[in-house]
């Protein structure tokens, strides 16, 4: 089984290549011992990124994600999110601190601004400060920011410190790749990339398929090999069965050879231009 590799992040630190999402985690309880199940073999298998948000279930995915990883936190990389409506810089303090209570732990390995809203940005990193010296989380980043957005967020006092930028990522949707990633990749900025799979659309493509026929792997490995093949990315796919988790895991098995990378590029045009960040 290959070694999950990692991406350095600004700071110190690092984070597996592959993880585990939890959007819609939390919030049916039928599927409390399938979710919980699922995120321990993650980790068992080395996808120990974990990713939740205070707005999952109103905060259900980060009960969940706590059942999950206890007795276990030092093997996880525990990402959350602050809603943009909680983003000052005193509000960004209690959302973290409730999520801590929900998540059952005393830090967060990353803190995301879940996207950007009315709150002025030097608010919210300066709450992300007072969080870092506190010692609640490690690093913070943002999710959903453009280019633009990240340009005025570096020239802030301390938010040349952003670690990361989660963006929806994958053969479908790739506008990131005209500027987003270069600008991050040129500044040390982990992209993370959620969605994937494109909430499962991308399962039947008939080009994914191909190539994977070539391989002995599915369109699922396919898609999450791509989304990790340039460096500086993490891809966090959700799965709620040891088989769709196993499944994942192997996607660091497959290496895209030109040919597969041509292939895909027919079928899933590279952006030519601009294209506005996409959001789901």
């Amino acid at each position: 089984m290959a070694k999950v590799a990692r991406i350095a992040l600004r700071g110190g630190g690092s984070m597996p290549v592959l993880g585990q999402g939890t959007w819609r985690f939390g919030e049916d309880p039928a599927r409390r011992a399938d979710e919980v199940a699922a995120l321990r073999l993650g980790l068992d298998l080395g996808l120990a990124v974990v990713d939740t948000a205070e707005m999952y279930g109103d905060g259900a995915s980060e009960e969940r994600v706590a059942e999950a990883i206890g007795g276990r936190r030092d093997e996880v990389f525990l990402v959350s999110k602050v809603l943009p409506s909680h983003a000052t810089r005193r509000g960004v303090v209690r959302a973290c601190e409730g999520s801590l209570r929900r998540l059952r732990t005393d830090r967060l390995d990353l803190y995301l601004l879940h996207w950007r809203g009315a709150t002025p940005l030097e608010e919210t990193v300066a709450g992300f400060a007072d969080l870092v010296r506190a010692g609640k989380i490690r690093a913070w980043g943002v999710s959903n920011l453009d280019v633009s957005d990240l340009e005025e967020l570096v020239a802030l006092r301390g938010g040349a410190e952003v670690a990361s930028d989660q963006v929806l990522y994958n053969p479908s949707r790739r506008g990131v790749e005209h500027d987003l990633l270069p600008w991050c990749r040129a500044r040390g900025v982990a992209v993370m990339a959620y969605s994937p799979l494109q909430q499962g659309a991308l399962l039947g493509n008939r080009a994914l398929r191909e190539v994977g026929r070539r391989h002995g792997a599915t369109a699922v490995q396919v898609a999450l090999a791509w989304a990790i093949r340039g460096g500086g990315v993490c891809a966090i796919p959700e799965a709620r069965t040891p088989a769709h988790v196993r499944e994942n895991r192997a996607a660091l098995e497959l290496l895209l050879g030109p040919e597969d990378l041509a292939a895909l590029d027919r079928a899933f045009p590279p952006p030519a231009r601009k294209v506005p960040l996409e959001i789901i």
